[in-house]
């Protein structure tokens, strides 16, 4: 079968095409023959490598995906052959308390496919049993494959860290990717009274509102905190979703009102950031970490997409052959939503 392989860390070259053998799955696992794979920035960072963190390489990059099982493994109950299905993009132990409580996104084990293990950028993987989810024959592998890491990581931290109320104000750093996409949908979902987002062109800006944004601010051309300020008759707004980090937190924390929440999954712009801490304290406010999700609220998430009320967002489906142009599309931010990947010639 056809992989992507990443042996050693750099540029777009990188990006390796081999062939491998079928995997086997093993006991409790299924194989699924991969019809489609989403890209996200997770991809990027284990092709370039971070400073301080070791991935296993060498790796097959991708952590969402769908297709159909074509084999299963010993002990294998509830998924069969011919079952088409999404792919949960996160492993845990199974055995462990926070696990056993519903919370594997906080295992000592927990890891996602691409990053821990290999992923999705390959005509086949062997996962776990747990980890696929059988999907709905309106539901397209594409649409499927666009949803699990985003969405479960923007459910997280609207829904469970930020518990946004309906009524609140939140604003969203960062329209055009997909953790972005998925939030300000969740955010209206869950009857939030205003939702902002910020982006940097007239064409994000549109499709932004398209997907609930009341209101979009450039924030290429214009003073963020100025605009949140006016918006809100300087009150600021209940919660904010910041993944850009370095350039958007400390004005983030400006935005908040009283008690104002903000929820970080990401540092795209750099991790270091100066924060005032009498801001913090003097207005109440909480700085809340967020990473992925539990397997429940994939399933959860799965139920929203496939009854239509959350809609993923495709920004282009490329064959795998052109995955390297999807790495540097997303690292370009020249992206609204998610790039597909398809394994079909």
């Amino acid at each position: 079968m056809r992989v992507v392989r990443i042996r050693e860390h750099g540029g777009l070259d990188r990006l390796v095409f081999e062939e491998a053998p079928l995997p086997t799955p093993g006991p409790g696992e299924v194989r699924v023959a991969v019809k489609a794979a989403g890209i996200n920035h997770l991809d990027t960072w284990v092709r370039r490598g971070v400073p301080g963190h070791t991935f296993p390489l060498p790796m097959i990059p991708g952590c969402d995906g769908a297709g159909v099982v074509d084999a299963v493994g010993p002990g294998v109950t509830a998924r069969k052959p011919g079952e088409r299905v999404v792919i949960a993009p996160g492993h845990a132990c199974g055995l462990c308390p926070a696990c056993a409580s519903g919370r594997d996104h906080l295992c000592r084990a927990y890891g996602i496919f691409g990053e821990t293990r290999d992923g999705t950028c390959a005509e086949a993987i062997c996962l776990p049993e747990r980890n696929v989810l059988p999907i709905p024959a309106a539901l397209s592998f594409e649409v499927a494959a666009a949803f699990p890491l985003v969405y479960l990581t923007a459910w997280h931290m609207v829904a469970r860290r930020a518990e946004l109320r309906p009524g609140e104000t939140i604003l969203v750093h960062a329209a055009g990717a997909g953790v972005s996409t998925a939030a300000i949908q969740i955010a209206r979902l869950l009857g939030a009274g205003r939702v902002i987002a910020t982006t940097s062109t007239p064409d994000k800006a549109r499709k932004a509102r398209a997907l609930g944004a009341d209101d979009v601010i450039d924030y290429g051309r214009e003073d963020v905190l100025a605009r949140v300020r006016d918006l809100t008759r300087k009150q600021g707004v209940d919660v904010v979703i910041d993944h850009v980090g370095a350039t958007t937190l400390p004005t983030s924390l400006k935005c908040l009102a009283k008690g104002g929440r903000l929820v970080t999954c990401g540092a795209t712009s750099g991790p270091k950031v100066e924060v005032h801490l009498n801001l913090v304290f003097f207005k109440s406010l909480s700085i809340l970490g967020s990473t992925m999700g539990p397997l429940g609220e994939v399933h959860e998430l799965l139920g929203h997409v496939a009854a239509g009320r959350l809609a993923p967002v495709i920004d282009a489906v490329l064959p795998l052959s052109r995955v390297a142009e999807a790495h540097r599309r997303l690292e370009a931010r020249d992206v609204f939503g998610k790039l597909v990947l398809t394994t079909e010639a």
